[in-house]
């Protein structure tokens, strides 16, 4: 058995979500955006897909002549290897990079066995909560522009079912952003209105100073938050160690900081957080985020998955101390994050009217491709 070749497929959609100048999103007006489908091709009647943003001219260039004649069944050889070639390739091979070919070769594995990927990995539950994590805040008028508003969309999240709320508040470039002040009055807004049990979570400005950190986890102790996460420049780990030691709000984390499992050893090690913070597009892949979770339990550690979508969901499901909740977003009161996109016939993360998400059944990572529009609409 073995690798033949990897295949791209763009296509084109309807977009109304826009980045800013910093890189993060907000709902606009609605555009012309793409989304691609990779594939991988072995000489067997199975595939393995990846589906989202990954470079055809980086795979072509940089992972496709290595890995092609290669057995697809060897996951962890492969991604042992490319993470070889990382070093001397940081400006082009990604840990998303790494993570696309990874995923790709766990949906080959669940369709070759006809099981579901976490069913590989040691299935330990199907569903599990999840947390509404919204968009950065905004200037726009009804939709995360003031404290009330936030505040307003909580209201909405509990109707939804969710049962726990995370918010991502104002950063740069919108004017006035970062305020610790505005950001804890947001956060005392969603308190009131989710009450007093409810786990309540922070994603702040990425680069607040160490006397700010601090002041904003001041504030969280006293709203009883669950956690906070990223509130300073991640390369500083001896940060995170002082914080850590000042408050006992509990800090997430790392979420960026490169390194992958080597760092996040690091972080355990030194005491710079409370709970382990990974998802599959930081640290390339499932292979590494599973690495990661045994990392943490083998410390008695909580780890709390970073974004949504089908790889993270799986690992979720087969983790030996669970993360407690699925980040479910980006979400925001002129979003229908609900709807289902075009290129699918299903949603990757249903969740009922209790805030339940269950992960697929399905052979593989349970994509259900809606090829027809996918074809009608390739570029």
């Amino acid at each position: 058995m073995q690798i033949t070749d990897i295949t791209f497929q763009h296509f084109a959609y309807t977009s109304n979500t826009v980045r800013d100048s910093e890189g993060h999103g907000h709902p606009g007006p609605p555009h012309e955006a793409r989304q691609t489908l990779m594939t991988i091709q072995t000489d067997t009647d199975v595939e393995g897909v990846y589906l989202g943003g990954v470079s055809q001219a980086v795979v072509e260039s940089h992972v496709k002549p290595h890995i092609v004649g290669q057995n697809p069944l060897y996951r962890e050889k492969i991604w042992q290897s490319l993470k070889e070639r990382q070093r001397l390739h940081l400006g082009v091979l990604s840990d998303r990079i790494l993570a696309a070919i990874d995923l790709a070769l766990w949906d080959f594995a669940g369709k070759y066995t006809n099981l579901p990927v976490h069913h590989l990995l040691g299935a330990t539950r199907e569903r599990l909560p999840a947390y509404a994590s919204t968009m950065c805040g905004d200037d726009l008028e009804g939709g995360l522009d003031t404290p009330a508003a936030y505040a307003k969309f909580a209201e909405w999240c509990i109707e939804r079912g969710y049962p726990a709320f995370k918010l991502h508040t104002w950063q740069p470039p919108y004017e006035g952003a970062p305020s610790v002040k505005r950001d804890l009055e947001a956060c005392a807004a969603v308190r009131e209105v989710y009450g007093p049990e409810a786990d309540l979570m922070l994603d702040p400005f990425h680069y607040y100073t160490r006397l700010e950190a601090l002041a904003l986890a001041r504030g969280l102790e006293e709203l009883d938050y669950y956690w906070m996460e990223e509130p300073m420049d991640e390369n500083s780990m001896s940060s995170y160690v002082w914080l850590c030691e000042q408050t006992s709000l509990p800090i997430c984390g790392p979420e960026t900081a490169e390194g992958k499992l080597q760092v996040r050893a690091e972080w355990i090690k030194a005491g710079a957080c409370d709970l382990v913070r990974g998802g599959i597009g930081d640290v390339g892949g499932i292979t590494p985020l599973m690495k990661i979770a045994h990392l943490s339990e083998a410390y008695g550690m909580r780890m709390e998955v970073h974004g949504g979508g089908v790889g993270n969901l799986h690992v979720l499901c087969a983790m030996g101390i669970p993360g407690q909740y699925y980040e479910r977003g980006l979400l925001h009161p002129f979003i229908d994050f609900d709807e289902v996109p075009p290129w699918l016939n299903a949603p990757v993360d249903p969740m009922d009217d209790k805030g339940f998400v269950e992960v697929s059944a399905q052979p593989g990572l349970g994509l259900e491709l809606n090829r027809a529009y996918i074809e009608k609409h390739a570029i």
